[in-house]
């Protein structure tokens, strides 16, 4: 379900990713975000999807009993190591899209911050069953992600036959990726979930959203 094209971009720019993170007028979203998220974590045991540079890995250790955080991209866990994370936390890698078998039972939660919208449309409720296969029933899901704003975002490309919105992203190198990006509407988001999820709670901020439910 992940293109190489995606994982190979986010490779290439994973020593500047935190810049997304910089942007002064996210600033007061952002804090708001962190908040939601620690509150929603905390006392669990939590498997982080798509880990990244561990920016979110090091909010959530500093309230959940345990994490693992995952990645696929090597250069994104070699920055989280660098980061010092708490005792706490345990890193490895992983595909999001193609979890072992051996996770039921483990985790009491399950965070993915700004990769749900990497998910096709078209696959999204197959892969919230797949959660709900590999993680076992009651699990806390929770995510974060990207709301579009003309003026901060990258303009979308394209549309695909499925509805799935496509931007073009440009590295520091000059290196130019074509990426999925979809940016749901709330009513969107409670369709795909209804059937999968219970509990479902949401905060719309003007730059993010964020999304807690129960897997059935």
């Amino acid at each position: 379900m992940i293109t190489d094209q995606l994982a190979q971009y986010y490779a290439t720019i994973a020593k500047e990713y935190e810049r997304i993170y910089d942007k002064p007028e996210r600033q007061e979203d952002l804090e708001g975000l962190r908040e939601k998220v620690a509150d929603a974590l905390e006392g669990h045991t939590v498997l982080e999807l798509a880990c990244g540079t561990g920016y979110w890995t090091e909010v959530i250790a500093e309230v959940a009993d345990s994490v693992l955080a995952t990645d696929i991209n090597d250069e994104m866990l070699a920055l989280a190591r660098e980061r010092e994370l708490p005792d706490n936390v345990s890193l490895a890698k992983l595909d999001a899209f193609n979890l072992p078998d051996d996770l039921a039972g483990k985790f009491t939660a399950v965070f993915a911050g700004f990769w749900w919208s990497h998910v096709k449309k078209e696959d999204q409720e197959k892969y919230l069953k797949q959660l709900r296969a590999k993680l076992g029933k009651d699990v806390l899901l929770v995510l974060i992600d990207n709301s579009y704003v003309d003026g901060s975002s990258t303009v979308i490309a394209r549309t695909d036959l499925e509805g799935n919105t496509h931007q073009f992203r440009t590295t520091a190198s000059g290196e130019r990726y074509e990426v999925l990006k979809n940016f749901p509407n709330d009513s969107h988001l409670r369709k795909k979930f209804a059937n999968s999820a219970r509990e479902i709670r949401m905060k719309r901020l003007e730059y993010y959203w964020f999304l807690s439910c129960r897997l059935k």
